[in-house]
């Protein structure tokens, strides 16, 4: 990872500034490059543990330090190891005869999971539901999947208790029911609400280890899920509603047969990295303390050459939002007194893993005031603030902020919990906030994130907020954990 040369922008003289007047603007066109830029195929979609995201881990090294940002200790990167999965090719057919065969396109009919195994198999087809095989509720006792591939759906049934379900939520716990059962590849019709029926949706995370290296997974969209049980026993729709009535397997043998060719490279352990830099606090007696701002820089990658998932709002536009908060910092007549920590995080869509890396190793630990997360920004109806459950001072500092200078946060979101990479801070008692949308997001991990779908609007509003609130942190009226010395913004 690059670590150049830090150009120090001088900040702007200015006059005192009266109530609700911005002493810096967050500026659209400038997000929107970032944007731009982050969800290009040529960092591949990001994908933790591959060369696209180091590439774009140094883009974003880039911009920090043409704000004055300098690494963390000298180092800009905190490597660390993950699994990773390269999908470098995937065909899908269907076919009754060897000469009336359908295929289906990679990125529009169909993806893999994104813990694939490779291999081949062309080999009739057992639909067996959700894939569960508990006593309780066994879905391939009255079939025989020896050999075949396995045909279920996404999730599991909601009038099953978890103690029957906790096993099958995944994908891979759904591929190895159908490998004891004898099946030599799985295809899992994608139900979920949080994707459009025509639409593939990816993912990194398939489930705990271990790996299947030489068991295909895939999952087409509901849609082609659609045509793949078209002409058979029961159609998609007959299939989910007869499970859901009945309460009871409904497994049947299609008609047809697939054929899966998958060619997938797996890593156990593939270096990645989080990116960490430090803009100074101007105080002598409050630099050593710290304001984390953190947002994941990671997606779920690209498959073959028609598969390009670009993460646009997910997450370039956190990255983009922190990456501004940096040039805003630079420009404020206001410096801040605290340290400012930046953090992207690698392995988001891993359980979070950066974050777990980031909050293990970082030493100062007590010395962090406040940790503010920021993600997918790029939609929504409002602006929410995620947190206030267990740490309503830190909220209240956010809620004062948006009051004075966004007013587009949400304000009727009851009591919330930190999420995603907030989590691990939360776990250790960091004060944590999470900067996000309210009902946005609704396609995730989909091809058309792209920046064309950002609201102009709700960014720029949400990354004002992130600033405003970062620099309200940075003074020591807000003690999350020390006992700092108080200074006032004067001019707000």
């Amino acid at each position: 990872m690059k670590i150049g040369k830090v150009f120090v922008l001088v900040a702007l003289a200015s006059l005192l500034t009266p109530m609700k007047v911005l002493a810096q603007q967050a500026n659209l066109d400038t997000l929107l490059n970032y944007v731009r830029d982050l969800s290009n195929s040529r960092y591949e979609g990001r994908l933790a543990g591959t060369d696209g995201f180091l590439d774009a881990a140094d883009y974003v090294v880039d911009v920090l330090q043409r704000y004055g940002v300098m690494p963390y200790k000298g180092e800009w990167a905190q490597y660390f190891e993950t699994e990773c999965n390269k999908i470098e090719n995937c065909t899908f057919n269907s076919y009754v005869n060897a000469n009336d065969k359908q295929t289906y396109v990679l990125g529009r009919d169909f993806c893999c999971a994104g813990m694939t195994g490779r291999g081949y198999a062309d080999a009739a087809v057992v639909f067996c539901g959700y894939g569960i095989d508990n006593a309780a509720f066994d879905e391939y006792a009255d079939v025989d999947a020896k050999g075949k591939i396995v045909l279920v759906l996404s999730g599991t049934p909601n009038f099953l208790p978890s103690t029957v379900t906790d096993s099958f939520k995944t994908l891979r716990d759904k591929a190895r029911a159908a490998q004891r059962h004898g099946a030599c590849a799985l295809v899992v019709i994608n139900l979920s609400p949080s994707c459009p029926s025509y639409e593939v949706q990816g993912s990194v995370y398939s489930g705990e280890l271990p790996h299947l290296p030489t068991f295909p997974i895939l999952q087409p969209t509901r849609t082609c899920g659609e045509k793949l049980l078209k002409d058979e026993l029961m159609t998609l729709q007959e299939a989910v509603q007869n499970i859901q009535k009945n309460q009871k397997p409904q497994s049947f043998h299609l008609r047809k047969h697939f054929e899966i060719d998958v060619n997938a490279k797996y890593h156990p352990a593939s270096l990645t990295a989080n990116v960490i830099g430090i803009y100074p606090g101007s105080d002598p007696k409050m630099d050593n303390e710290y304001v984390v701002v953190g947002a994941n820089l990671d997606h779920v990658g690209m498959q073959g050459t028609t598969c390009l998932f670009p993460g646009a709002d997910d997450n370039a536009s956190g990255v983009a939002a922190l990456l501004e908060t940096a040039r805003m910092l630079t420009l404020s007549p206001d410096q801040p007194s605290r340290s400012i920590i930046f953090v992207l995080f690698s392995a988001a869509e891993q359980q979070h893993l950066g974050s777990q890396i980031f909050v293990s190793n970082f030493t100062p630990l007590k010395r962090i005031e406040a940790f503010v997360n920021v993600s997918a920004i790029g939609s929504g109806d409002s602006i929410a603030v995620l947190g206030n459950k267990h740490y309503p001072k830190l909220w209240n500092v956010a809620r004062r902020v948006d009051s004075t200078y966004c007013s587009g946060l949400m304000m009727k979101s009851g009591k919330t919990l930190p999420k995603g990479d907030a989590v691990a801070f939360d776990h250790v008692n960091i004060p944590s906030i999470n900067i996000t949308n309210y009902k946005g997001l609704r396609h995730a991990h989909v091809p058309s994130d792209i920046v064309e779908n950002i609201d102009r609007s709700f960014i720029v509003k949400a990354t004002q907020l992130l600033f405003e609130t970062v620099l309200d942190l940075s003074f020591g009226e807000y003690q999350g954990r020390s006992n700092a010395s108080k200074r006032i913004r004067f001019d707000r």
